[in-house]
């Protein structure tokens, strides 16, 4: 299928990807997941979650391999790869990739928004990501997003507001606070809306919330850099916001973005009301608190995805 995994896209903490064709000539991407803890879990995770799921956002699992200690995921292929090397202003020195401009970034934030609405409160059985970054966005040939990487999702009924977990989960620098620490509120799906609210600053800023290279000492902390600016009135110079439409594109993300990131789970909106607050009028969207918190435990420069936390 994969021509004895010829053609890598990419990889992650949980296995690599390569690119495969079926005998009927589809393309598609066979992720090969590397030597698991906890007897599978991340494997079955993912399967048992996004066999569950059928929407425009998520991406479609094909297929999967389980034999002996053999356990690979077959998904659609999606050309344009993860959202990640689209918005990183120093990931791509060579500048051969473009960068999105901010009308395609703000429709891709929607997307991924529906996409975890439908997660939250579209399946029969909700589903907690518990890892949205843009490493974990898939692109397809119109740059359509669709949320992939179910290995730390979580399972609960419908009923369930609140679930149990021992460990923390989910990657440094979008990792929700509670997640942490119940001292801040108990784990529930505001955990995902606090993933993406760190996720849709980084995409309009052009750079991580958290960066490995900066030193303690000059560190600023991007959401509150964000902040003082929104309180300036600042233009912020992201992604060179020229045009009033950009400028009131980028303003309307950085606020959803300042409220999904609220340290208190109830502060936060839900997805539902995020979709309200992106489509909606800008004048209707409020200034929110100031983040409390100041910037997050950093991971090594080679480290991210968390399962487990002693």
């Amino acid at each position: 299928m994969t021509n004895s995994f010829k053609d890598k896209l990419g990889q992650g903490g949980y296995g690599d990807v390569y690119e495969g064709k079926l005998l009927n000539g589809c393309c598609v991407a066979v992720k090969v997941l590397k030597a698991s803890k906890g007897n599978g879990e991340d494997f079955v995770n993912e399967v048992a979650s996004i066999s569950r799921t059928s929407h425009v956002n998520i991406v479609t699992l094909l297929g999967y391999c389980f034999e002996g200690k053999k356990k690979a995921l077959i998904y659609e292929f999606m050309p344009n790869g993860s959202l990640e090397k689209f918005i990183y202003t120093d990931s791509n020195p060579l500048k051969t990739t473009p960068h999105l401009e901010l009308e395609g970034l703000f429709q891709i934030s929607i997307g991924i928004a529906r996409g975890l609405e439908y997660l939250h409160r579209g399946c029969n059985t909700r589903i907690l990501h518990f890892d949205i970054k843009p490493h974990n966005i898939l692109l397809d040939e119109n740059f359509f997003p669709k949320i992939s990487d179910f290995g730390l999702s979580k399972l609960c009924t419908r009923k369930e507001s609140i679930i149990s977990t021992l460990d923390a989960r989910g990657t440094i620098g979008y990792i929700a606070p509670e997640v942490f620490s119940r001292n801040f509120g108990r784990v529930s799906a505001k955990s995902d809306v606090y993933s993406y609210g760190m996720m849709i600053l980084e995409m309009v800023g052009g750079r991580k919330n958290v960066e490995a290279r900066v030193s303690r000492t000059s560190e600023i902390y991007f959401p509150n850099w964000v902040y003082e600016h929104l309180e300036q009135g600042s233009n912020f110079g992201l992604l060179n916001a020229e045009t009033e439409e950009e400028k009131e594109i980028a303003r309307k993300m950085i606020l959803v973005g300042l409220w999904c990131i609220q340290t208190r789970p109830s502060d936060r909106p839900s997805m539902t009301k995020v979709i309200e607050m992106l489509e909606g009028s800008i004048e209707a969207l409020q200034m929110p608190p100031k983040p409390v918190l100041s910037s997050p435990v950093r991971s090594p420069p080679e480290s991210s995805t968390l399962s487990t936390l002693s």
